[in-house]
Parts: C-alpha cells; sequence; structure tokens
C-alpha cells in the first residue's frame, strides 16, 4: 500500500528518530506525498505510533518500525535490510536521530561525550556506508544538523561538535558521490518545538531564553521533504539553515 501520487510515489524512505518530534513530522510527511517509510528508533512505542499515523494518514500509506540504536552496525543494518527485504529498494535516507548533554566540558562524563558523537555522527557514517549500496541515481541522502554547527551556547560541546562534523560529513561525501548521482544534504533547525528542546534542563529552569520564533516539526519536515525531492536535485552537498532567523540572535 502506498499513496498514489505525490513527489515521493513508489519510493521509499529510511527515517531515523522518527518516534517523535522532527522524525516522526518528517515519516508522516514523506508518507504523506506517496513513500512507504521504515521507521528506525530505539524508542518502540513511539515508533509504532509512527507507523500507525502513516497507515491511517490521508493518504494512507505503508510504514514498518524497526528498533534500532542508530550507533550500532547490526541495528543499522538490520533496519536498512528490513526496508529493501519489504518493499526492494531505498531512495530516500534522514539521518535524524540524535541526543544532548547539558555540562560543561570540564565536568562532563567521557562516556557521555562518546554516546553524543555515537548517536549524532558515527550513525551517520554507519546509515550513509551501509545505505549507499541500494541507493540508486536519484536517491537523496538528508542529515538534520543544528544552528549549533554554526553558533552555539554553553554547556552543549558535544552536539555542537558532532553537527558541525556532521556538515564536514556531507560536504565531503558529496564530492565522493558526484558519480553515482546520489545526492547528501544537511537542513540545520533552529529551535523546535519538541521533546529534545523542553527537556533541556536550562530551558526547564529559565537559566536559557528561547529567543526569536520556535518553529514547529512539521516546518521543518517541509524543507526535508523538498531537499530530499527531485525538486531540489541542483542542492547537493550544503546545507539549509532553516531558523526563523535564530542565527541572527545566537
Amino acid at each position: 500500500m502506498a499513496a498514489t501520487g505525490g513527489r515521493f510515489h513508489e519510493k521509499v524512505a529510511l527515517v531515523t528518530g522518527a518516534a517523535s518530534g522532527i522524525g516522526r513530522a518528517t515519516s508522516l510527511r514523506l508518507a504523506s506525498e506517496g513513500a512507504r517509510v521504515l521507521v528506525a528508533d530505539v524508542n518502540a512505542a513511539g515508533g509504532e505510533e509512527t507507523v500507525k499515523l502513516i497507515r491511517e494518514g490521508t493518504p494512507p500509506s505503508d510504514a514498518l518500525f524497526a528498533r534500532c540504536d542508530v550507533s550500532k552496525s547490526e541495528d543499522v543494518r538490520a533496519a536498512i535490510d528490513a526496508a529493501v527485504g519489504r518493499w526492494g529498494r531505498l531512495d530516500v535516507v534522514v539521518n535524524n536521530a540524535a541526543v544532548m548533554t547539558f555540562d560543561p566540558v570540564a565536568d562532563l562524563k567521557e562516556e557521555d561525550w562518546e554516546k553524543v558523537l555515537a548517536v549524532n555522527l558515527r550513525s551517520v557514517f554507519l546509515v550513509c556506508k551501509y545505505a549507499l549500496p541500494h541507493l540508486k541515481e536519484g536517491a537523496a541522502i538528508v542529515n538534520t544538523s543544528s544552528v549549533h554547527a554554526h553558533q552555539t551556547t554553553a554547556n552543549v560541546v558535544p552536539y555542537a561538535s558532532s553537527k558541525a562534523a556532521m556538515e564536514a560529513f556531507t560536504r565531503g561525501l558529496s564530492r565522493e558521490l558526484e558519480e553515482k548521482k546520489v545526492r547528501i544534504n544537511c537542513v540545520a533547525p533552529g529551535a523546535v518545538d519538541t521533546p529534545m528542546l523542553w527537556s533541556n534542563p536550562n530551558v526547564k529552569s529559565g537559566k536559557e531564553k528561547i529567543e526569536g520564533a520556535i518553529g514547529k516539526p512539521e516546518d521543518i519536515a517541509a524543507v526535508i521533504a523538498f531537499v530530499a525531492s527531485d525538486e531540489a536535485r541542483f542542492v547537493n552537498g550544503t546545507t539549509v539553515v532553516v531558523d526563523g532567523g535564530r542565527l541572527d540572535i545566537l
């Protein structure tokens, strides 16, 4: 079952971190435009809810959940194999899974540094590495970066570092994929109304004020869908900032 028509008709997408927030909104957006979606996340309840929303959407589409710790190669390969096994192809990959810490570097535990880099950056390498053999000409990879890759605040150094490295990875891999004719880009959100934003202890305590506009996950999903679509065929190896002007404030 797949929605008829749309920019992603008959295409298959894999979205990581798809149990909530931007990942869920992106999964729903791609499905609404015809994609079959592999929903990948460690949160099984949230992931299955995303699948349910896709299958009951308007129009409905097909979806499958794969429990996936994106920092582990065996989980990543299993998720990719599940998508290809069910639908026989893979056309769009959205690397969206991410975690944050909120400690100054002097107090940061080594294992917390490693976890952020594993989930936010190693995962992008793993997903790209194992997805690439299945991606044909015209396929697209979109990585969810952040304005923190460009301007940041105190106590989120691992997160900012991982997102800046993600953008460098994307630029480099775009050169390797020129002959294959597969595009790869980043979308860098600003403040977005997601669990990650409101779980920030500095925001919860009022220590950090969110200045400027706060976007909705659907705002970011719309841009990710554009960048992944054939309409963006001339967009490659770059970062599209979607921040409501937040970089002008930071």
